[in-house]
């Protein structure tokens, strides 16, 4: 059985995270229960940070949030000197309510609104990412009428899309974000944003993928990015002073994933860039990326509480536990994969071959298939593993269930970080039907 972060298993034969026994989370909190390895967290974070500094080149690192966003985990980030990218106005919101430093902020998103264009230029943030010519427009506008001054990049489709093992290169990549690079779209951003008199050009942006498990396509997205930045300065004499290669790092599901270390991916992307500055002569940018999943991902396990069972004679045995796509919709959503073991048990042997179904009143609500354990009784504790990224950050009131708590382990201790939703939550936002009366 593979063991994450600090995951150990105690003389109880319990699921230990951060030294905390899990039995005992799930008694004292309830489930379901997201559980964060707070050490992980920490030893992500710095194994991209520090192979930065190692080398000697300026940058940010910065958390993407989408993966998780509390106010908690945004304090956690800025302990650890890492910056963040928000994509919507509520995240900003989260963030500064943490007391994140507004001007470690870059705010993404391919259709911001008028009010959360107004939200970062009222928080000072660091940098807005733009996404595309209306954008643009949208930005000259408020920035002109609040005579402000703001930190932009652009994102541009470099042509190169990864995912897990192979990626792809294209003409044109087909994407909702950005601006393409070969069709004359990223020639024409710069062209508008190029020595405006308050949008403060940095440089670009570009995000290949998710789950890559390997650096080439980061290095040919470099490379080609940097050849824009390098064609634009001869032209025109503009110095790019920022390169934001994105995130997508991998991270291990199930055995057959092969993440890198934070370190591998860093080197070569830094090995990309300085070849190219070297190459065209120019000077080298501040390098920018932007870890989500690989900084929460695995840190995250999730307590459930087995229910019912069901045995289809010669197809499957089923055990039901008390969350499911509402919590976790990335099984039903896309097929992802997933491990697990009941955390009461994990010595015992493994005698039975389940598939995990959530609550939820939809057949496709299965959280793990063909999963092997002990023989699983109603009450036992299944832990599935590496629900840190888009677990919580992507759950809803689907059947009106409400979402769970969120704790954070460290050095023997835990914190309740979110509290569980309550039914009274769940109707706090209903307005009573006043129509055809009287």
């Amino acid at each position: 059985m593979h063991l994450y972060g600090t995951q150990s298993i105690n003389e109880l034969g319990h699921l230990t995270i951060g030294g905390v026994d899990t039995v005992e989370l799930g008694k004292q909190y309830g489930t379901p229960l997201f559980v964060y390895d707070l050490a992980l967290f920490r030893e992500r974070a710095r194994g991209f940070v520090d192979t930065f500094k190692k080398e000697g080149v300026k940058a940010q690192v910065a958390y993407a949030s989408k993966a998780f966003s509390s106010v908690a985990i945004y304090q956690a980030a800025a302990q650890e000197g890492l910056s963040v990218d928000v994509v919507s106005g509520g995240e900003l919101y989260t963030a500064l309510k943490a007391g994140f430093p507004s001007a470690k902020i870059h705010f993404h998103g391919n259709n911001k609104s008028i009010e959360e264009i107004e939200q970062a230029f009222d928080s000072k943030i660091g940098c807005i990412v733009i996404d595309n010519f209306y954008e643009i427009e949208l930005l000259k506008e408020i920035s002109a009428k609040r005579k402000q001054k703001m930190d932009v990049l652009f994102r541009v489709t470099p042509g190169v899309e990864a995912h897990t093992h192979d990626f792809i290169t294209t003409g044109q990549a087909d994407s909702k974000f950005g601006f393409d690079l070969s069709n004359g779209q990223a020639d024409e951003a710069f062209r508008l944003l190029f020595e405006d008199e308050y949008l403060q050009l940095k440089g670009m942006h570009c995000h290949i993928g998710s789950q890559i498990f390997e650096t080439e396509a980061f290095s040919l997205a470099a490379k080609k990015v940097v050849d824009k930045m390098a064609e634009w300065q001869q032209s025109t004499g503009f110095k790019a002073t920022v390169l934001n290669l994105g995130g997508g790092f991998g991270i291990r599901y199930t055995a057959e994933d092969t993440p890198l270390a934070p370190a591998v991916y860093v080197d070569d992307m830094i090995k990309a860039v300085k070849k190219e500055a070297e190459q065209f002569g120019i000077e080298l940018p501040e390098v920018w990326i932007e870890p989500g999943r690989s900084l929460v991902g695995d840190a995250g396990t999730t307590l459930y509480t087995v229910g019912s069972s069901k045995v289809v004679p010669d197809v499957r045995n089923y055990i039901a536990i008390d969350g499911g796509m509402s919590d976790n919709i990335r099984p039903a959503l896309y097929e992802a994969k997933y491990e697990g073991a009941l955390a009461n048990k994990m010595n015992a042997p493994l005698e039975e071959t389940y598939t995990v179904a959530g609550k939820l009143c939809e057949s496709g609500d299965k959280i793990i298939e063909d999963l092997q354990l002990p023989k699983a009784e109603v009450g036992d504790l299944l832990a599935t593993f590496c629900t840190g990224a888009y677990g919580y950050s992507m759950a809803s009131n689907y059947n009106r269930i409400a979402r769970p708590a969120v704790v954070f382990v460290e050095d023997g201790k835990h914190q309740l970080v979110v509290k569980r939703e309550t039914l009274e939550d769940l109707v706090k936002l209903d307005l009573p039907l006043t129509l055809g009366e009287g």
